[in-house]
């Protein structure tokens, strides 16, 4: 049968037909054939179904770290029997008589195996139960009520087709969102009340009029355009996520540093600085909710038993979750980060291994082109891996593109199912995740390198110096007189060349 992968990129792109979702595996089980059957299940992690024999019943449906496992335990023979030999009623779950059928998609990772229960019961239960299952609860953004006539910033976790446009997040927790937007509005004057104003002069206003912390719109102590024109500047604060505002200042600040008013400029600095304090508040992936991007990089399920696992599984997150499209790792060396090792070159491994010219081509594969080590390799084996790589984002992106535009519930779910992963401690959350660059386009090298490090595992420390072996070594001085830069190296030994001896008879 076809692999788990294009099973649950069918069923999330197209999240709305319910019954488009198929395992990968379905097999037939009969209760004294349960160990033969029970050892086509892989010993690995996955999603399965426990269905019986009417087609309408809802199944038992779950994940599990070891599938073969936790299905021996729901229907291996029940512990203990009676006279007559009938099973003793126990605590423990059994199945073993209501199971007709096992189907079962094997993942490669937790968030692969969520994504895949997530479709599984959204064709099995319906929307509303697969959320209750799942215990899928939208996550906190801020919305700024651009459409009123007096627009302020809230937290909240309703997602609807009108306020996507404007909300910002997702944010971790309803705590971190207030906090953030408290932290936000202490730079600007907009208003903080939460009732439908009613303009009139004698308004007896708030404590916050009173500190000049709001415009005071309620008794008319600003016009409608110049409310209008606060409430686009925090608009573009967190659109930018603070960009906006810190160019802003660094602009009047190189300007009173040129006319020499160097008071003004420390003051504007010191307010830089409180920008700067509060844009560090939220994490990179608050943006607008409707733009928000990234690329999630996991292991990938090996598509067959012993293979060596040599390639990443991709998934674009684009108001839906496509994917996963598995990634190539071949001739790709993991590397670590430039901030882990220091800017030395010597420290810095190359990442790819250097590919002839005109060794790929991006058509069909000839004789020229073609691997001759392993003659049946696909076209994307002899690609280089930045073609590879682009390959990949080009099939996510027709993935994500394909099928309606999905809702406001939808779009809630699937940011719902990113968050639970993303804002794990990092000890705890497997993969690594990719955000687009300034201009849109996805850092392919950084690309490569993540996936390398998910498939491959980190670069390996070096092996520790014999120093006893070491201070008989002859030795050299690397950069000398620079103190940053300068180091010891052994010199090692050169290779004694064995010369042929030529003889006058060997001249002819």
């Amino acid at each position: 049968m076809t692999n788990q992968g294009c099973q649950c990129g069918e069923s999330s792109r197209i999240l709305g037909v319910s019954a488009s979702f198929q395992f990968g595996h379905r097999v037939e089980f009969w209760p004294n054939d349960a160990e033969e059957i029970l050892r086509r299940v892989p010993a690995a992690p996955g999603v399965f179904a426990l269905r019986g024999e009417r087609e309408g019943d809802e199944p038992y449906l779950t994940r599990a770290a070891d599938m073969r496992r936790r299905l021996r335990r729901l229907l291996a023979p029940p512990e203990a029997v009676d006279e007559q030999g009938r099973p003793v009623l126990s605590k423990r779950l059994n199945l073993r008589e209501r199971v007709r059928f096992i189907e079962w998609t094997r993942t490669g990772s937790e968030f692969e195996s969520t994504l895949v229960l997530y479709c599984a019961s959204l064709a099995a239960f319906g929307e509303e139960q697969a959320r209750k299952r799942l215990r899928l609860y939208p996550p906190y953004c801020l919305r700024v009520t651009r459409t009123h006539e007096h627009p302020r910033v809230y937290v909240t976790n309703r997602l609807s087709q009108r306020s996507i446009g404007e909300s910002f997040g997702p944010f971790p927790s309803r705590i971190a969102a207030e906090r953030y937007a408290d932290a936000v509005l202490d730079l600007f004057r907009l208003r903080r009340c939460h009732e439908d104003l009613q303009v009139h002069p004698e308004h007896p206003g708030c404590a916050y009029g009173e500190m000049q912390k709001c415009m005071a719109p309620c008794k008319t102590a600003c016009t409608l355009d110049e409310y209008a024109n606060e409430a686009q500047r925090v608009f573009s604060f967190l659109k930018t996520g603070g960009k906006s505002m810190l160019a802003e200042i660094e602009t009047k600040r190189e300007q009173a540093s040129e006319n020499m008013d160097f008071e003004a400029a420390a003051a504007l600095h010191k307010q830089w600085e409180r920008v700067k304090a509060t844009t560090q508040m939220c994490d990179d992936v608050v943006c607008p909710v409707a733009e928000l991007r990234a690329l999630i990089v996991q292991e990938s399920a090996p598509q067959d038993e012993g293979e060596k696992q040599e390639e990443a599984a991709v998934f674009l997150f684009e108001r839906r979750i496509a994917g996963p499209e598995r990634l190539s790792t071949l001739g790709v060396r993991a590397v670590r980060e430039q901030t882990a090792v220091g800017s030395s070159l010597f420290a810095q491994p190359l990442m790819l291994a250097p590919v002839p010219e005109g060794e790929f081509a991006a058509g069909t594969p000839t004789s020229k082109n073609r691997d001759v080590r392993h003659p049946e390799a696909s076209p994307a084996m002899i690609l280089s891996p930045e073609a590879r790589a682009l390959d990949v984002l080009g099939r996510l992106q027709i993935r994500a593109d394909e099928g309606d535009a999905p809702d406001a519930t939808e779009l809630a779910d699937y940011l719902a199912l990113f968050r639970r992963w993303y804002y794990r401690p990092s000890k705890q959350r497997a993969g690594e995740v990719l955000l687009p660059n300034a201009d849109g386009t996805w850092p392919v090298r950084r690309l490569l390198n993540a996936a390398a490090r998910v498939a491959l595992g980190p670069p390996k420390e070096a092996a520790p110096v014999d120093r006893e072996a070491a201070k008989t070594m002859k030795t050299r001085v690397l950069h000398e007189g620079r103190p940053d830069v300068e180091r010891v190296v052994p010199v090692l030994p050169k290779r004694a060349r064995t010369r042929k001896s030529v003889t006058p008879a060997d001249v002819v």
